[in-house]
């Protein structure tokens, strides 16, 4: 079967209340693509914001933001559409210093289950009491709501960047050199076992200064940006994820064989699948949200 592909919002809320009447359930991105909701609306370069239909892919977003000098600090693997960064709360090596997709997300247009239309958080037409949508659907993987618009938060895109890669049997000391220096690196990645990959972006004598500093520190060798592109392949190809205390990185470190592991975040993407580590609470929490945002239950997993 086709999945349907709304071009507005109104087609969206109109699919899902349909499917609301009839007890249908829906998986966004199965039966119903928000692909066909790919425009970029409004980009004020001054305010360092952008708004966008959901559908817009990472690509088309950083060809035309890059034209104003412009970039969104969102680099997952692959090319996912905005839409599906929020629901996944995805995010790449840029998270060290700029946060997932929760942290760059301003304000969004959702399409509930039974097709209202509702707005939340900045750079919207009209907003409404209570709960921050924008934030409470990010990994929510499609399951609360149709991400239908978002406004982000943008950043100037840094005159130079440059990555130095530390080979060394104990990657977790170099991390704690490096963290508790003055260095401010835009991306710091273990790339386990035996590598630090830093990433420093800025102007140009600063960028040079800091790299400098982090030799003095931990040694390394300047790399190109290929290290930057095996670590999202590496996090794509994983096939689970683990949290760990960031504290006690030797620790989450030793109990690992391989892994892509972001040590300010405490995660680690690993080989191997792993359950859940949300707690009941947390767990919870989702079941009461999803009782009050989707009570019938439309809205499934893909």
């Amino acid at each position: 079967m086709t999945a349907a592909r709304p071009r507005t919002l109104e087609e969206a809320a109109s699919y899902l209340a349909s499917a609301t009447a009839e007890a249908r359930p829906v998986a966004i991105g199965r039966d119903l693509d928000p692909g066909g909701l790919d425009r970029i609306l409004e980009h004020e370069a001054g305010d360092l914001t952008c708004t966008v239909e959901a559908g817009v892919r990472l690509s088309q977003l950083r060809t035309a933001l890059a034209a104003h000098g412009q970039r969104l600090c969102l680099d997952p693997p692959g090319d996912p559409t905005i839409g599906a960064c929020l629901a996944a709360n995805l995010s790449g090596p840029l998270r060290h210093r700029f946060g997932s997709a929760r942290d760059l997300v301003l304000g969004a247009t959702l399409v509930l289950a039974d097709g209202t239309i509702a707005s939340s958080g900045g750079k919207v037409v009209k907003n409404v009491a209570g709960y921050d949508l924008a934030k409470l659907v990010c990994g929510s993987r499609g399951t609360l709501a149709l991400i239908g618009r978002v406004s982000l938060r943008l950043h100037p895109v840094a005159p130079s960047a440059r990555t130095l890669v530390v080979e060394t049997a104990d990657c977790a000391a170099a991390v704690r050199t490096l963290l508790r220096s003055q260095l401010q690196p835009s991306a710091l990645d273990v790339l386990h076992p035996g590598r630090v990959a830093v990433l420093f972006e800025g102007a140009e004598r600063a960028v040079a200064a800091q790299i400098e500093a982090a030799r003095a520190l931990v040694g390394g060798e300047e790399a190109a940006d290929e290290v930057w592109q095996e670590s999202r392949r590496r996090q794509g190809e994983a096939a689970g994820r683990t949290r760990f205390d960031p504290g006690r990185l030797g620790d989450a470190l030793a109990t690992l064989s391989e892994a892509l592991v972001r040590p300010a975040a405490g995660v680690a993407y690993v080989p191997q699948a792993v359950e859940s580590d949300l707690s009941e609470g947390a767990r919870g929490l989702g079941r009461a949200l999803k009782e009050r945002l989707d009570p019938a239950g439309v809205l499934v997993a893909c």
